[in-house]
């Protein structure tokens, strides 16, 4: 096996936040919501009832650190819908919940108010926005709703999206002939098949991942590009596979080479007509997008 296969057989799970860095914590006053409004306040027993306090919770959060964990923990009750559209969201009654300080808490909110899940307007404090506004394309938002109450309707929008970006990243990549590009795939379907074969499911999800994310990024698109991110999480979303990528089996590694094969032939037609097959591997698929017809 290759050095690169070996490194990524043995590497660990990358710890990576996604999360934005520190910025300005008083950019806003987030004053204290008069006693009339906090009838709406939010009931925090919703939260996990294991978590106490939120520095326990250190396993499984993608977040580092405090503030990295309260951001999970709020994201998930929004997008759960256990803190409803409109409902104030008072620091102090969170630091106390959380047992966390208020810095932790402003800077939680900062990064909720990026993904558009909270807004905050000085003199009323911060606020939970509607699902209109949220960004559904950020990959924390698709995490969380993929575990939520809308995780069929977040597996299904996937599918219909990535059937949309990637037969069309398949047929531009065809056309730029990278020899290292090409060697990278091959790479990672080396890897996958190993993977396969050792039953080792996380280094073939990472292996895939890194797969579908290059050839997007080689497509020449730079819009195209900045969509790789969705495919990205779309396939680190575990439970309930939503196209033929996310469980390994012969049929999709096959479509994989068969996608490398025709890139090394600057076969557009043929890139696109495999990432076709390999998105409707599954009968889950193909109540979404019919299978490509064979001529």
């Amino acid at each position: 096996m290759s050095t690169l296969a070996h490194t990524m057989m043995t590497a660990a799970r990358s710890a990576d936040s996604g999360l934005a860095g520190p910025g300005e914590l008083d950019r806003y006053p987030y004053a204290d919501a008069p006693v009339a409004d906090r009838v709406g306040a939010p009931v925090w027993e919703g939260a996990d009832p294991e978590l106490g306090r939120v520095g326990r919770r250190t396993a499984g959060s993608r977040g580092r650190g405090l503030h990295g964990q309260l951001v999970q923990q709020l994201g998930q009750m929004i997008v759960s819908g256990d803190l409803g559209a409109d409902r104030p969201l008072v620091p102090e009654e969170i630091g106390q919940r959380f047992e966390v300080s208020r810095t932790v808490v402003r800077e939680s909110l900062r990064v909720l108010e990026a993904k558009g899940l909270v807004s905050a307007r000085p003199n009323v404090g911060t606020r939970v926005r509607p699902v209109s506004d949220w960004n559904l394309l950020d990959p924390d938002i698709i995490e969380w709703r993929a575990f939520g109450p809308q995780r069929d309707d977040q597996r299904r929008e996937l599918s219909e999206l990535r059937w949309t970006i990637e037969p069309l990243a398949a047929r531009l990549a065809a056309g730029h002939g990278r020899d290292d590009v090409q060697q990278r795939l091959g790479d990672m379907v080396e890897i996958m098949g190993h993977a396969m074969g050792q039953g080792d499911a996380l280094t073939y999800s990472r292996a895939d991942t890194e797969f579908h994310t290059l050839l997007i990024q080689v497509a020449g698109n730079r819009m195209l590009e900045h969509l790789s991110g969705i495919v990205s999480a779309a396939l680190q979303v575990s439970g309930g596979p939503v196209t033929g990528c996310d469980r390994p089996t012969e049929a999709s590694l096959a479509h994989h080479a068969r996608i490398v094969d025709a890139l090394a032939a600057a076969d557009g037609g043929a890139a696109e007509a495999a990432m076709r097959q390999l998105l409707t591997v599954h009968p889950e698929v193909e109540r979404v997008v019919p299978a490509p017809r064979e001529h």
